[in-house]
């Protein structure tokens, strides 16, 4: 079913800046901020300094990510683990915990991640079958997997 007939939006003190975030997207924002940048070089302070094309791809998503979420605001993101190595999936996590704790800034997170999924607070919806369902950390399938292999990788990996 639509996600529209699960979720409900009120803005308790008028609207809130925020933004969606996908791997698609991102790419040409990046493309765009350079852009801009040949026209106004200062822009790229924003996000560290230097171009996000320049930058590998998981160390451009960081910068992103540490400017943008600095903003107070609602942040819808799609799977920001796409290009992001375990370390930097940590780094995320650690980012999107203090600006929740900061209290001036929501996440909405579709992950695969079992390091995303493991945010303090988060409250964790399974949209693996119909109806959607809260459910625990410990009883997503990815958090599940990643432990079977972890704790038996050769079951996995024997031919």
């Amino acid at each position: 079913e639509a996600l529209h007939h699960y979720i409900s939006v009120r803005w308790t003190a008028g609207r809130v800046p925020g933004s969606f975030f996908s791997a698609d997207i991102f790419r040409n924002f990046a493309q765009n901020l350079d852009e801009w940048a040949s026209m106004d070089p200062g822009v790229l302070q924003y996000f560290g300094g230097a171009s996000l094309l320049t930058q590998s791809h998981g160390e451009s998503l960081m910068s992103f990510f540490r400017s943008r979420y600095a903003v107070a605001g609602l942040y819808l993101l799609d799977e920001p683990e796409t290009a992001l190595s375990p370390r930097r999936c940590i780094e995320l996590l650690t980012l999107l915990r203090d600006m929740g704790r900061k209290g001036h800034a929501q996440f909405i997170v579709a992950s695969h991640s079992p390091l995303l999924l493991a945010c303090p607070g988060a409250t964790i919806y399974s949209f693996d079958r119909a109806p959607v369902k809260r459910c625990a950390y410990e009883e997503t399938d990815y958090f599940r997997v990643y432990r079977e292999f972890l704790n038996n990788r050769e079951a996995f990996t024997a031919g």
